[in-house]
């Protein structure tokens, strides 16, 4: 009896030190990844084949790398699902404006500068327009899938009828055959309303996956069977169950938690956000239509984005484009997350399509076009002002 009670003495005792030893683990709004809450017992084991996927496999030469590539797996772009580090910076090449890239037989619209022994990494042709973007985090992606056509196009105004100077419209894209139309999906000409990528030139998240798998890492699939580098159908190299698992993991990645949102600097941050009419472009609140995925359906979500397409003036101008898109039109990216970009990224920020903005700051003062009069009111504002604006940033 003796020996128990000193065994169970012991043990306490040992908990009772490593828990004092062993750090607290991070808290959810702290980090990016995760799945969202409710997924059933089915979904919660394609999550993890997913994450598998996306976080464990390491192509090499013998298992379908190249010959051609920019990465060898997904995680080495996207670290703990966040953005990407300058290092990782994709090259998207060809196209100078909206009929069409001239540039295809030369390795467009990805330039592919590594490759595997024996061959010779992609270069860039003479003269040809081109842009660095960098990886984009990956959270919350499930729920802007699930955003309606047609909330998003009533939030466009490409005419700006109203004269607010904002003109956001959607990207149109073709959309690939092996792609499920959503419902109720509104077309264009024959194109239908993009809103995945910097240009929002991707339809949903299967064509985005797709892509990187070929594009970003030289792995072909069923879905995309055309080898980037002999221009040939070759085997698939990766199969439709991991493709699959792969894009329910991106869907069903949690969306960022908003941090200490009732501090009050916080609060007066976002008032002055208001007031600068940021929320013109980067819209607070949105709302999931109908998710084959229950928990991501009719939900209230607060990404502050409007997945449109909208002019940044000639300082982000980069002489290439997507779709429909100028060239110096830009999709409103997301700004959930954004205080826990640097977390990815060494420590640092890299904001902006390419990464070239260090702080939030030098972000907004890069914003022109349509965002000219909002930037021109944050370079008005008292320095307390900019501080409680730059601090509710902080906290998304």
């Amino acid at each position: 009896m003796k020996k128990t009670i000193l065994f169970l003495m012991l043990v306490l005792g040992l908990l009772l030190s490593c828990k004092k030893i062993m750090p607290k683990g991070p808290e959810e709004d702290e980090i990016l990844d995760g799945p969202v809450e409710g997924l059933n017992s089915e979904e919660t084991q394609q999550f993890i084949k997913g994450d598998v996927a996306f976080n464990d496999e390491v192509f090499t030469a013998k298992t379908g790398l190249g010959p051609l590539f920019v990465a060898n797996s997904c995680a080495s772009c996207h670290a703990g699902d966040g953005k990407g580090h300058p290092f990782t910076t994709l090259t998207r090449f060809g196209q100078t404006d909206s009929t069409g890239n001239q540039y295809l037989q030369s390795g467009a619209p990805q330039l592919q500068n590594r490759a595997i022994p024996g061959y010779m990494p992609e270069t860039l042709p003479n003269g040809v327009g081109f842009a660095k973007l960098l990886p984009p985090a990956n959270t919350g992606l499930g729920y802007l899938d699930a955003i309606s056509d047609a909330d998003i196009l009533s939030m466009s105004d490409p005419n700006d009828a109203d004269g607010d100077g904002i003109s956001g419209e959607p990207n149109w894209v073709a959309v690939p055959s092996y792609c499920q139309l959503r419902e109720g999906a509104k077309s264009k000409a024959g194109k239908y309303i993009g809103r995945f990528g910097k240009k929002a030139a991707a339809y949903d998240l299967l064509q985005q996956t797709v892509n990187a798998y070929n594009q970003d890492m030289g792995i072909n699939s069923d879905y995309e069977p055309i080898d980037t580098y002999s221009k040939l159908a070759v085997d698939p190299e990766v199969s439709n169950t991991t493709v699959q698992a792969l894009v329910f993991y991106l869907k069903t990645l949690k969306a960022p938690i908003q941090r200490n949102p009732q501090e009050e600097n916080i609060k007066a941050g976002k008032k002055v956000f208001l007031s600068i009419a940021c929320n013109k472009c980067h819209k607070e609140e949105l709302k999931t239509s109908g998710s084959k995925i229950s928990v991501l359906a009719n939900k209230v979500i607060y990404p502050y984005t409007d997945l449109l397409l909208h002019d940044m003036g000639p300082g982000l101008d980069d002489k290439y484009t997507e779709g429909n898109a100028k060239t110096s039109e830009w999709k409103t990216p997301a700004l959930w997350g954004l205080g826990l970009s640097k977390d990815s990224q060494g420590g640092t920020y890299f904001l902006m399509h390419d990464g070239r903005a260090h702080s939030i700051e030098e972000a907004i003062l890069l914003h022109g076009g349509e965002a000219e009069q909002s930037k021109t009111a944050f370079q008005g504002l008292t320095g307390e002002d900019k501080q409680k604006l730059l601090q509710f940033l902080e906290s998304l």
